[in-house]
């Protein structure tokens, strides 16, 4: 191995040391036991030799957004027993690919996409893990619906083989007015209740990046979807 390689693979383990005690860290803050919150490494624009860097330093879940790009890094690193989370926008012509390489997708947001998961997952494979993806700050740029609309979608989607239904997912606004972020994550974590309350089994909330992790952990996230803080800057985005 490079001696540059030996580096980033350094690198890439300290930072995941370093998001891992701001977890446990946070977690306290809260009076929350860090075992409750899980790591997601968002690992989109990556290159499999990242990801299997971070494998070896302990990390096991990953999340990606990009389809095709996912599918050649599952297919790369098959060998390995990775986790994998979808958690970019889905598409009714991918979602085979989706419930055949997948163990979760947190962006789901339509019956139809839900029954196409359903039907399409493999009969050897777990259900899929699915989350509902909330449009808690009603951005008309971002995926997910409006929260009026959640109760119903996950009444259908319990009805479903081969999926299970875990829990909420969002992405609020981007901003660093604390006060807003806390908003935000409060109103999902309000919503997730209220479900529980009406006997949806629901044991997931998945919320909280790089920027705003510790108020979401303080607000009750499950997984926290991590990709800045350990691969660094992403590259230009390119066309998927």
């Amino acid at each position: 191995m490079s001696q540059r390689r030996q580096a980033i693979g350094s690198d890439i383990a300290d930072k995941i040391d370093a998001v891992r005690q701001s977890i446990d860290q946070a977690a306290a803050k809260a009076g929350r036991n860090p075992a409750d919150i899980h790591l997601l490494a968002v690992s989109k624009t990556r290159p499999a030799g990242d990801i299997k860097t971070a494998f070896d330093a302990g990390q096991h879940d990953f999340g990606e957004n990009y389809l095709q790009e996912a599918i050649e890094k599952i297919r790369a690193l098959q060998g390995l027993p990775i986790t994998w989370h979808f958690i970019g926008r889905i598409q009714s012509n991918k979602t085979r690919l989706i419930a055949e390489n997948f163990s979760w997708v947190h962006t789901l947001s339509s019956l139809k996409h839900a029954r196409r998961i359903s039907e399409q997952r493999p009969a050897q494979l777990p259900a899929m893990n699915v989350c509902i993806q909330v449009n808690i700050s009603h951005e008309a740029s971002k995926g997910g619906i409006n929260s009026d609309q959640v109760e119903p979608l996950a009444a259908e989607i319990s009805k479903l083989p081969g999926i299970r239904l875990r829990g909420l997912m969002a992405i609020p606004e981007a901003t660093e007015n604390r006060q807003a972020q806390r908003k935000a994550f409060a109103s999902l974590a309000a919503l997730f209740s209220q479900l529980h309350q009406k006997g949806f089994k629901l044991d997931t909330l998945s919320m909280g990046m790089s920027g705003d992790m510790e108020i979401a952990i303080e607000e009750g996230a499950t997984i926290v979807r991590i990709g800045t803080a350990i691969f660094g800057a992403r590259p230009p985005q390119v066309n998927h």
